[in-house]
């Protein structure tokens, strides 16, 4: 049966309930989590109580399924989840959006016990996940990485190092690729496993000093021969690249969301402010040159959020063409988010340099989202050749 167009919006359109968990969200963060934004910035550590009101809320993880202790949440759920968390805390917002990212290789590979074994910690919170690609030659161009699993007896032994690692330290569970054949052609010989904080020879380095989502820390993971068993092992031998680049396809959507959470947060600010702020007798908001920047603020948002939410969709459905989905929203909404708050930083004048309002914090941690899961020129390319192969 082909879908009409109305179906085919609804299935990315949000529903009512959808819309209640918006508002259950957004009244947790402008409780709980929005008024320790600047502390948490400021003192660059991991905001606990933020994640412990998270996890009272059921927050922290709602894509896991409800089989495994989860919520259950769909892609689109999941993603406005992580806008409005961003929109109060772009640092806390990595909390579902990395617990998705390094848990979603187990969800669409992982064996039967090891969806068993982990996905229900990172559900009750007991654990979050993170997840290790990146080396430190290895970045957009994942394929070169270095790290080694080697069998031995009935289980593998890794060594190496993975970089610019979201939440390590915190995290207590590691999705870790690692080249099991280096011998087989790009690509072909890399394979994914699960790696606990409590085993033997995981260790970590400092946290990167970060320009933005200082939050959330940033560290290298250390593999000093680190035996796991083989039951670890994250979908077939051989296939974690693939893996890797099928679960960015969908958590892209996730980044796209935070994007927006931290552009619709400067948004926000900025209306009050233009609002209250006097000159030249008058309200900066009565300026026809203030009016503009606003419109097109709004505008381009919301030109994101409907594309995240398009993307969100194609998400949840598997379809085709998310590669290109994912790849356009996640670039196009981190291009605005990165506008939108220099605007925003622009028209609070001398007050926006500064730490006394929240501007200049969400355009520090709007600029990552420019960057990481894929830089906006890989996504480009990403998209070209998508484009090219219809």
């Amino acid at each position: 049966m082909v879908s009409t167009v109305e179906d085919r919006v609804e299935l990315f359109s949000p529903t009512e309930e959808h819309e209640a968990i918006r508002a259950a969200v957004r009244e947790l963060c402008d409780d709980k989590v929005a008024p320790l934004a600047a502390e948490v910035d400021e003192r660059a550590e991991f905001g606990w109580a933020s994640y412990e009101a998270l996890r009272a809320g059921e927050f922290h993880a709602p894509h896991v399924p409800e089989v495994y202790g989860g919520v259950g949440a769909d892609a689109l759920a999941t993603a406005i989840v992580i806008e409005e968390v961003a929109r109060a805390c772009a640092s806390t917002s990595l909390v579902p959006a990395v617990n998705k990212l390094g848990s979603l290789p187990w969800v669409l590979a992982g064996s039967e016990e090891l969806k068993r074994a982990f996905l229900p910690r990172v559900a009750s919170g007991e654990a979050m996940v993170s997840y290790c690609l990146s080396e430190s030659e290895a970045g957009s161009d994942a394929a070169a990485m270095r790290t080694r699993a080697v069998r031995d007896g009935d289980g593998w032994v890794l060594d190496g190092a993975k970089r610019w690692i979201s939440n390590a330290g915190v995290s207590e569970l590691y999705t870790v690729f690692a080249v099991t054949d280096p011998d087989a052609p790009r690509g072909k010989g890399i394979s994914a496993f699960v790696v606990e904080k409590s085993d033997a020879g995981v260790s970590f380095g400092a946290p990167e000093k970060k320009l933005g989502i200082k939050g959330s820390p940033t560290c290298e993971v250390y593999l000093d021969r680190v035996r796991v068993p083989a039951d670890r092992l994250v979908g077939e031998e051989g296939g974690g690249f693939a893996l890797a680049m099928r679960t960015l396809d969908h958590t892209r959507v996730t980044i796209a969301a935070q994007a927006v959470g931290i552009a619709q947060g400067a948004l926000d600010a900025t209306l009050a402010y233009v609002a209250e702020r006097q000159q030249f007798g008058r309200a900066v908001a009565d300026f026809q040159g203030v009016q503009f920047m606003l419109a097109d603020m709004g505008m381009r948002i919301e030109a994101a959020r409907q594309l995240t939410y398009a993307a969100a969709g194609r998400s949840e459905r598997d379809e085709d063409d998310l590669t290109w989905f994912g790849a356009s929203a996640k670039c196009f909404a981190s291009d605005v988010a990165m506008q939108v708050t220099t605007d925003a930083v622009q028209l609070f004048g001398g007050y926006g340099y500064t730490h006394d309002y929240p501007v200049e914090r969400m355009m520090r941690d709007a600029k990552i989202t420019q960057i990481y899961e894929g830089t906006n020129q890989v996504q480009r390319v990403v998209m070209a050749r998508q484009l090219l192969r219809r």
